[in-house]
């Protein structure tokens, strides 16, 4: 394979930022419903803050430690940090202009009001002073700086404030400067009753309330100043799973430092004196190109819970019930009876995940299953799929649960469930040392007359409720037994020891998927370089791998058709001559996130179509256990090319089509007749078809 130059890689960290501007695109698009639009200011910011955590974060350690490596592109920590910095705060001033010129003034005049502490009447004032007494005051710690008490220790992203003072204490210290840390347990909005507000919904922010009233926390000294600041800080656990003997004892131990890491980002009030500003940068070890001053709350993503406390369905998404196919629309059906008249696909959230539900939970209580195992990695905290299991395994039936411990942020949650499933005596392991278990799997094993057959769950998303309303995703149910014995291969070598066997139909990481994907692209190449034609499909959340995408600027000289769909960040440049002319690259962001990975191959007509777990980046490769399985039923084939691909491809309104500087431009459908790929599929596959 040819290797390419570096200028033939885009840079991975400023095609992240690339991809918040699309999420704050969503905020601007006035055909977008109004407290939607606040929804997708809050999700750029909260993408924001996991960038500094973890990519702003890694960089930072890999400057501190003298790392000269350079990454695909050809830059090296420091010269990337240097331009994410620029644009990060290019990016951050348009976020805050966005929220106080447009989406604040829209929401008021449909009578959502944030009301400024400046503007507060008698009424208002006297509501929200009996508030700061009786709700907030009794739980604020005020911390004086002096020798006896030093800078405190300041949560990763929490609210606090920096108070200069004038005048002598009680016991006639001259302090100056002190620290107020607002508790996480209050909220940080707080909705007035409508007789106060004199609106139908007015929200007062919680930096406001403690402002107008910081002064009751310093009896007899003057405030001269109060600045609300915030401290993002490195979030990436150090925990090395080759020394440690209990990954999920030393996980526990390294959990709560997540809190206090590093920092690497200051957020303050653009009215901060210098003085303080001064403070807090040398406290926090950071440097001027390290702080953002915002005009207004330093963490929009707090707002997020403003459109659930607003009954307001004008200015929401229309509401849709996800469909649930024919075969399984009989209350009570029985999923395994339906699975053996052949195989089921599940196109989420346009379609229910219920039926994933029913599956685990006719399993658990069906006295006939002698075994469920199934992998976890994002479940969420509250989680019918794990009660099953938990009910399953106190039914004395064999349970094993491959829990991924590392899933970042979703720790804490998953060692829970570990817990609790170790409790009831289900199987718990973790995987294996060095590899996140990433796949998505789910098998039953069911005694019918007199021998064991086997049942699998398959999906390109995790086993989360919730996740699964927001996430486009497939899950493919069958009963293929080459399907289902490959399942189990990948399950025994999760839990035991021994060789990977050779696999029936799945590509597996680390073994043979990267190989697969290559030999396929590979094929595509020979095929059009046969005179053939070639045709290549995929779809991913984001394209990173360099073995990769050489393969595809290959394919792309060959004559070869690419056409890929990244919803986030990609490192190949299309529609370079010479290079890449036959690869068109466009990213879609709408109402859902876009979750599904589906690779399609035409391989002469053959047109082969694969679901996986994995993105084409070096850790999916080669760092994690992914699968990746066919679809081998004809019609459920077409299904996916359909609903996964060529509706997608046909976009004009959510669709951003991507060029070789890494730059999106934004479809219209001015010229075209209007193609929405969500709407069309909620028209086609949800049980109430919505409007647009």
């Amino acid at each position: 394979m040819q290797k390419h130059a570096p200028q033939q890689f885009l840079n991975r960290e400023l095609g992240q930022l690339e991809f918040n501007r699309r999420v704050l695109a969503q905020a601007e698009d006035t055909r977008i419903p109004l407290l939607e639009r606040l929804k997708y200011l809050c999700i750029g910011s909260s993408n924001l803050d996991e960038f500094f955590e973890i990519r702003v974060a890694g960089l930072m350690e890999q400057i501190k430690l003298g790392g000269i490596s350079t990454s695909p592109d050809g830059m090296s920590a420091k010269q990337t940090l240097r331009l994410v910095r620029q644009e990060a705060h290019r990016l951050i001033e348009h976020q805050y202009r966005l929220f106080n010129d447009e989406i604040t003034p829209a929401l008021a005049e449909q009578g959502i009001r944030f009301l400024r502490r400046t503007h507060w009447n008698a009424e208002q004032q006297e509501w929200l002073k009996d508030f700061f007494f009786r709700e907030v005051m009794p739980v604020l710690t005020p911390i004086g700086l002096d020798p006896a008490h030093p800078f405190p220790r300041v949560l990763n992203k929490s609210l606090n404030f920096a108070v200069e003072l004038q005048g002598r204490d009680a016991f006639g210290r001259n302090s100056t400067r002190a620290i107020v840390q607002a508790p996480r347990v209050l909220p940080r909005t707080i909705l007035l009753p409508a007789e106060i507000s004199g609106c139908e919904y007015g929200f007062v922010f919680l930096s406001s309330i403690l402002h107008a009233h910081v002064g009751e926390l310093f009896s007899g000294m003057e405030v001269l100043g109060c600045f609300q600041f915030r401290v993002t800080r490195n979030s990436n656990l150090f925990v090395d799973e080759e020394e440690v003997k209990n990954l999920r004892l030393s996980l526990q131990g390294e959990l709560p430092q997540r809190h206090f890491g590093d920092a690497v980002r200051l957020e303050i009030a653009d009215n901060c004196s210098p003085q303080i500003e001064a403070l807090l940068l040398k406290e926090f070890n950071l440097t001027a190109d390290d702080l953002y001053r915002v005009h207004g709350p330093v963490n929009l993503v707090r707002l997020m819970e403003i459109p659930n406390l607003v009954a307001r369905d004008d200015l929401k998404f229309p509401a849709f019930v996800p469909g649930i196919p024919s075969l399984l629309q009989k209350k009570g059906a029985d999923m395994f009876k339906a699975m053996r008249k052949g195989d089921i696909l599940l196109h989420h959230p346009y379609q229910s995940f219920k039926p994933v539900i029913d599956f685990i939970q006719q399993a658990a209580s069906d006295p006939d299953v002698v075994a469920i195992k199934q992998t976890v990695y994002r479940t969420g905290a509250d989680s019918a799929l794990m009660e099953a299991l938990i009910a399953a395994a106190k039914r004395g039936k064999e349970v094993t649960v491959v829990v991924e411990l590392l899933a970042r942020f979703d720790e804490e949650a998953n060692i829970n469930w570990a817990n609790r499933l170790e409790e009831v005596g289900a199987h718990v392991v973790y995987g294996v040392v060095g590899h996140k278990t990433h796949a998505k799997m789910l098998m039953v094993v069911r005694r019918e007359a007199g021998r064991l057959h086997r049942y699998v769950h398959l999906g390109t998303g995790n086993y989360h409720p919730q996740t699964a309303k927001l996430y486009t995703d497939f899950g493919l149910f069958t009963c293929s037994e080459e399907v289902c014995a490959d399942v189990n291969e990948v399950f025994s070598q999760l839990t035991s020891l021994g060789r990977a066997r050779k696999l029936n139909h799945l590509w597996q990481s680390p073994f043979s998927l990267h190989a697969e994907i290559l030999r396929s692209i590979n094929n595509e190449t020979r095929l059009a370089k046969a005179g053939r034609r070639g045709h290549i499909i995929a779809k991913m959340n984001a394209l990173l791998e360099p073995g990769i995408i050489s393969a595809l600027y290959e394919a792309s000289q060959a004559g070869v058709k690419v056409d890929l769909i990244v919803r986030g960040v990609c490192a190949l440049r299309p529609g370079v001559p010479g290079l890449s002319e036959n690869i068109r690259v466009r990213s879609i962001i709408g109402r859902f996130l876009e979750h599904t990975r589906i690779f399609y191959f035409r391989n002469d007509l053959k047109h082969d179509v694969y679901l996986a777990s994995a993105d084409w980046m070096d850790r999916n490769f080669f760092r994690r256990i992914e699968v990746c399985f066919p679809l081998l039923d004809r019609k459920l084939k077409k299904r996916v090319i359909d609903e996964g691909l060529k509706v997608y491809l046909k976009d004009n309104c959510q669709a951003w089509d991507m060029d070789a500087d890494g730059h999106y431009r934004q479809k219209s459908p001015r010229r075209a007749e209007k193609s929405c790929a969500q709407n069309s599929l909620l028209k086609l596959l949800s049980s109430t078809p919505v409007k647009g």
